[in-house]
């Protein structure tokens, strides 16, 4: 980099003082539909104080870790490793597999490229698997973020087997499965891919900071001592264990939440083209996005824009019927 050259600051979901920054006269409260995070959280349980006092022992940590491998039908022979949320371990993937040179499925969630970077790799991001070329790295999201693309089990497995093949890896980010479980390639884990789950986003509660690695016992052992030990706070530890074991919740939230999106696209559908999304976030492309941006924005509603893309705008789930109303309201041509 260039002497006094500035990195570009990648935009994410959740950034609120900077929505606050760019319209200091909207009225409170925000409501923020730039995450894709359900709206509706996992009701937490109650938390006994010890949890906070101590320093989190091997039998929650085992807890959690088996109801990990029951939700998300992990196979006993992979392995898995909990860590505080999934960003980290996509910063410490590169070191466990050191590439030469690295492809990125995009356009996707933005951090993946640049941590396999500042680890030294040559990065491509691609636009289809055909263009992989000699990477010995491959990288996606299954359901990609912003779009919602899913990638054939068919396919990732026949891309893990040809990576595998030149001792090569290929990691998918299932932050969105959760609501769409059959695109999951847990179950059927083959040799050479490693996947990353998000706690956060389904159960709602992305601030407790929980993810999860598996793939075979060599990546996740390396992982692992890499995290070092009491990676995952108690709290979090507890709090996952319980909302992990309660496949009904999960269930009924998803149903809803599918709902939820559906309604979001009909709401939608005047103002553009929805042209993807998963259940928990709708991808709205239109020539007036800038100005749509602006317009919420200065009602303090604040959505998704894209570098890349300035024609798009990713919409979240409004949470209750007055954040509806509002977004209905604010949306209608004046």
């Amino acid at each position: 980099m260039a002497a006094g050259e500035m990195k570009e600051a990648i935009w994410h979901g959740g950034d609120l003082a900077t929505a606050k920054a760019l319209f200091p006269q909207a009225p409170e409260p925000w409501i923020d539909l730039s995450t894709g995070i359900n709206p509706i959280p996992y009701p937490l349980p109650e938390l006994p104080l010890s949890l906070w006092q101590r320093l989190p022992g091997k039998a929650d940590e085992a807890a959690l870790l088996a109801a990990a491998r029951a939700a998300y039908r992990i196979r006993p022979e992979s392995g898995l490793v909990a860590a505080p949320g999934t960003q980290i371990l996509i910063e410490l993937l590169p070191r466990v597999m050191p590439a030469a040179k690295v492809a990125v499925l995009g356009p996707t969630y933005g951090e993946h490229a640049p941590a396999w970077r500042k680890a030294g790799a040559t990065v491509q991001e691609i636009g289809d698997l055909a263009e992989i070329g000699g990477a010995n790295v491959v990288v996606l999201v299954n359901p990609n973020n912003p779009d919602g693309r899913i990638v054939s089990q068919e396919a990732l497995i026949a891309l893990a087997g040809s990576l595998a093949a030149r001792g090569g890896l290929l990691v998918v980010d299932e932050a969105f499965t959760d609501f769409a479980p059959e695109t999951s390639l847990l179950p059927i884990l083959p040799e050479g891919a490693l996947i990353l789950r998000s706690f956060g986003k389904a159960y709602g509660l992305a601030g407790l900071r929980l993810g999860f690695a598996v793939g075979e016992s060599r990546f996740t052992d390396a992982l692992l001592a890499m995290l070092g030990p009491w990676a995952v706070a108690g709290p979090a530890l507890h709090v996952g264990a319980v909302a992990l074991g309660d496949a009904d919740w999960l269930s009924k939230a998803g149903e809803a939440r599918a709902a939820d999106s559906r309604r979001l696209d009909a709401l939608l559908a005047p103002y553009g083209r929805v042209v993807g999304g998963t259940v928990l976030y709708r991808l709205l492309e239109t020539p007036l996005a800038p100005a749509t941006f602006e317009r919420l924005g200065r009602a303090g509603i604040y959505v998704r824009r894209f570098q890349h893309d300035p024609s798009r705008l990713r919409f979240g789930l409004p949470g209750d019927e007055p954040a509806w109303a509002r977004l209905a309201q604010v949306l209608a041509p004046a």
